[in-house]
């Protein structure tokens, strides 16, 4: 069975940082591009961050860019999205996905990210 669980939300302080996990099972991860997305109440899901598969390209929306990090490991089966510097704006339910090309496929769970002002 393909699975993408996000993991490693929480409540954290402002400025404080948290690291989310993606963890594919049932399909080997490295084969497809990785993005990270979050849905604010009362607001659209938005991507703010995607790795490639292959040459491991990343890209980051300005909204986290210089404070969210992106990153996989292969032989563990996940990407990484390492957020430090955390705002309360930074406040969604955050969700990964998995794509080999032209749109994502594979939709994990949510894993809720609360920051205190």
């Amino acid at each position: 069975e393909v699975q993408l669980q996000a993991s490693g939300g929480g409540l954290v302080q402002a400025g404080g940082s948290l690291r989310l996990s993606c963890t594919a099972s049932g399909f080997a991860s490295d084969n497809y591009s990785i993005g990270w997305f979050r849905q604010a109440p009362g607001k659209q899901r938005k991507g703010i961050s995607c790795i490639s598969a292959g040459d491991g390209r990343t890209y980051s929306d300005a909204a986290v860019r210089g404070r969210f990090t992106i990153s996989r490991d292969n032989a563990k089966n996940t990407v990484y999205l390492q957020m430090s510097s955390l705002k309360y704006e930074d406040t969604a339910v955050y969700y990964c996905a998995a794509g080999a090309g032209g749109g994502y496929e594979f939709w994990g769970r949510g894993t809720l990210v609360t920051v205190s002002s």
